[in-house]
């Protein structure tokens, strides 16, 4: 079984579009979906339910992942932020292609909600390719990582005391125990909605500085980033 693991606060206007692209898979195995609610004041469990999401009491990413994790049925675990939309056939090609590598831990090329060509190529330029060129030497995983059970839970989950890019040091530390690679044969659409809220300068440079750290082998465990659990209102994608 495969189990689907989605933190969430008030994401009622993202959530229900990630829920319909997981029912839309054409895929024949068992799976479930998790929603680890930070206690949402809008409609978000309200959908999840109607969805048929199992939900479970969460708090930050890494908290509302680990919450959602100890619940899981499922013998493999993905982790997905709740404002992201899968493509079709993404979990045929990701769960086909983990499995003939022999995984034990992955996550995904990003591709921008827009038809600006200029930001994707550039998501292209600065994330996609330097991850998936260095992925034998520096775990990157962001958005949607794919992971074995037994292995997350060597390795402890996902470190709550992280502050930033937290799951770039949770699959850093499943390489260490395993295979962690970037899955070529499908990719993840993602909101801009944080480069839009923060600034696309503000925001590259908080994570360049955090990455660069990051090269030490230590995660960010300080508040020194400000990072912020939902403070996003709606935008309209361009």
């Amino acid at each position: 079984m495969l189990s689907i693991i989605i933190p969430a606060l008030n994401e009622e206007n993202y959530l229900p579009a990630l829920l319909e692209s997981v029912k839309k898979q054409n895929f024949q195995e068992d799976y479930e979906i998790i929603v680890a609610d930070a206690g949402s004041k809008d409609k978000t469990v309200e959908i999840a339910r109607k969805y048929g999401c199992k939900i479970v009491p969460g708090g930050l990413p890494a908290q509302g992942r680990n919450e959602g994790a100890k619940i899981a049925a499922g013998e493999t675990l993905l982790f997905l932020d709740a404002d992201v939309r899968l493509p079709q056939d993404f979990f045929k090609k990701s769960l086909k292609e983990f499995k003939k590598r022999k995984l034990d831990g992955a996550s995904f090329r990003l591709s921008p909600q827009t038809k600006n060509i200029f930001l994707r190529l550039s998501f292209n330029f600065f994330y996609n390719w330097p991850i998936t060129i260095f992925q034998k030497i520096l775990a990157y995983g962001a958005m949607g990582i794919l992971v074995k059970k037994e292995i997350f839970e060597k390795v402890g989950g996902f470190d709550e005391n992280v502050k930033l890019a937290e799951d770039h040091f949770f699959a850093r530390q499943v390489a260490k125990l395993g295979k962690f690679r970037i899955v070529h044969s499908t990719k993840i659409y993602i909101s801009l909605r944080r480069f839009e809220k923060d600034g696309w300068l503000k925001t590259n440079s908080k994570f360049f500085l955090c990455n660069l750290y990051m090269l030490s082998g230590k995660p960010v465990t300080s508040d020194v980033f400000k990072y912020r659990f939902n403070h996003y209102s709606k935008n309209k994608e361009t």
